[in-house]
């Protein structure tokens, strides 16, 4: 399935030609003891991050559990690397808000 390999092809006159096309990945990462209080001075730069994140397409949601000890979220990108790479970036885990982050490709069944 070309989908999972995460590119697709379109025959134009007798070439292949290949597009990049988005897969979504699921994010399970888990907060740092005392997150609420670490974050605060690293809260609006991470929200301006991820709003970026929204415009450009790139995610779907992410938020905390109700418990505020793990984070989860959904994007859509053209690899895990991608993804893995804007949340490496991200000021919750360069200051250690984050501490852990796991990236499964996901399909989505309905």
């Amino acid at each position: 399935m070309l989908l999972n390999l995460g590119w697709a092809g379109q025959v134009l006159g007798s070439a292949l030609v290949l597009q990049s096309v988005a897969m979504r990945f699921v994010l399970w990462g888990r907060y740092c003891d005392n997150a609420l209080e670490k974050r605060t001075p690293f809260r609006e730069h991470h929200l301006a991050g991820l709003r970026q994140q929204q415009q450009e397409g790139l995610l779907i949601t992410l938020g905390p559990t109700a418990d505020s000890r793990q984070v989860f979220g959904i994007y859509e990108a053209e690899s895990q690397d991608q993804v893995e790479a804007l949340l490496h970036g991200d000021i919750y885990w360069r200051e250690g808000i984050w501490v852990e982050l796991s990236v499964y490709p996901w399909i989505q069944a309905l």
